[in-house]
């Protein structure tokens, strides 16, 4: 935990932002796996974690905005769990390290959710992604689980989400640590992986340093030859000469802040020329892409000068035409680009996604109201504000099922050159990513340096046979 003033000081900030009534926060539960007592590795709602930052179970917390008050709600050990668990600091203890002094058994917050209900008094919730939040939330304001996502408060959405997304310099500091670690793992994959492995031999490695930092992984990671598959958990690949391999993965420190990489290396000591080809394209888009990022800026623009670049790179390679400004507003780039080029991170990887992208990623100014295919998957396009934390993750992603269907369709014959795509059918995709900060003038980019150029991840794979 941070020194307990940083969460005092956060939960003075929510409070001076809403009005009355309460704010009800509701921690995670253990998830089970196959039984009660064989669970996955517990994870803290990560709102919890940021206003109260105590990382254990069934743990829940009001905070009055009326009366001033608050507290948490949470059972202590019992001697069964001190038996199966060992004595831990006591959640009394926990509370105390967070700036709480009211602690109630779990039981009790029913009760006083009656009381405020009897009293006509406002409690505001956000939208739970849990089930078992939505089963307390249902029965607790007899609501269908259908109600309970349009009844969560926006004001409080918004509230959170506004302090969230500027990191202080404790955040950063943590954010900087996972994204160096990040790194560290990810020069380890680019040392290790050999043809003839599997990549499940890679990911277990990737798995290991996580562990070993002292923290987890961020999000199950993506190790892949398969690069043109986004999200990609499939590890039963042997790496072969020739092929790539994608690496999207990413260390949570143990304070629960995440990095973000990606880089895509041949499994060769060498691209082939055509590897190296579209890589460059895809850097080119990327350095575009991140030299743009400042305060004022919109991410919405920071995406399009990706789309743009790397249109223009297909162009210079013979696989678009036309004009590229057009062709972009039309969408026909979603061929090869049918993602975003960023989004927003923190606590969670994919920060407070769980709060509705619409108000993480878009502001009223800029509503993300289109359908387009690709540029709906752009989870961020408001404008840069000092303290933001997101990532710049352009790429190249050649889908034979997609060139099947847009061919068959006829769709944007006059940007799209399907003979020469014909040739590339096999090529599967790269992507290239790393993790950013909004300065007060400009941006730096979190971490410590990872391979980049083709030149540079060329010389790693020559040292690694």
């Amino acid at each position: 935990m941070f020194d307990k003033q940083v969460y005092i000081l956060r939960r003075s900030v929510l409070k001076s932002k809403l009005g009355s009534g309460i704010l009800l926060f509701l921690g995670n539960e253990e998830s089970p796996m196959n039984y009660k007592d064989n669970t996955y590795h517990f994870r803290q709602d990560s709102t919890f974690l940021y206003y109260f930052g105590v990382n254990e179970p069934s743990l829940a917390a009001i905070i009055d905005l009326d009366e001033g008050k608050e507290i948490i709600f949470g059972n202590e050990m019992s001697i069964d769990d001190i038996v199966w668990m060992g004595r831990q600091k006591t959640l009394k203890e926990k509370s105390e390290d967070a700036g709480l002094t009211d602690l109630l058994p779990s039981a009790q917050l029913e009760v006083y959710l009656k009381k405020y209900q009897q009293q006509n008094r406002n409690v505001q919730f956000l939208p739970p992604y849990r089930a078992e939040n939505q089963i307390k939330l249902s029965t607790w304001f007899n609501l269908s689980v259908a109600q309970i996502k349009s009844s969560a408060s926006v004001p409080f959405i918004k509230a959170v989400v506004a302090q969230r997304s500027v990191k202080s310099s404790e955040e950063i500091a943590e954010l900087d640590k996972a994204a160096s670690v990040s790194a560290d793992i990810h020069l380890m994959v680019m040392q290790y992986a050999k043809p003839g492995m599997y990549e499940r031999e890679i990911a277990a490695k990737i798995q290991e340093a996580a562990l070993a930092s002292g923290g987890n992984l961020a999000y199950p990671a993506i190790l892949t030859v398969r690069g043109e598959i986004l999200h990609n958990h499939y590890h039963g690949n042997q790496l072969q000469e020739g092929q790539m391999v994608l690496n999207d993965s990413g260390v949570e420190t143990a304070m629960g802040y995440a990095g973000d990489l990606t880089r895509t290396f041949p499994v060769s000591k060498k691209f082939t020329a055509e590897q190296k080809d579209v890589y460059d394209v895809v850097l080119e888009a990327y350095t575009n892409a991140k030299n743009l990022l400042a305060p004022g800026v919109r991410y919405f623009d920071v995406h399009l000068t990706s789309c743009k670049t790397l249109t223009q790179g297909l162009k210079d390679m013979g696989l678009m035409k036309g004009n590229i400004d057009d062709a972009v507003e039309a969408g026909a780039h979603a061929m090869f680009f049918q993602c975003g080029t960023g989004h927003m991170m923190g606590l969670d990887v994919h920060d407070m996604e769980d709060l509705g992208e619409q108000y993480v990623g878009y502001t009223g100014e800029l509503l993300k109201n289109t359908s387009q295919f690709g540029l709906k998957s752009l989870r961020l396009g408001k404008a840069l504000k000092t303290g933001y934390v997101l990532t710049v993750e352009p790429g190249i992603y050649i889908i034979p099922e997609l060139i099947d269907r847009w061919e068959a369709e006829g769709q944007f014959t006059e940007f799209i050159n399907y003979d020469k795509l014909a040739q590339f059918r096999n090529f599967t995709g790269i992507r290239v990513e790393d993790d950013f900060l909004i300065t007060e003038n400009s941006h730096r980019m979190l971490g410590k340096h990872l391979a980049l150029t083709t030149t540079e991840i060329e010389a790693i794979r020559n040292e690694a046979f």
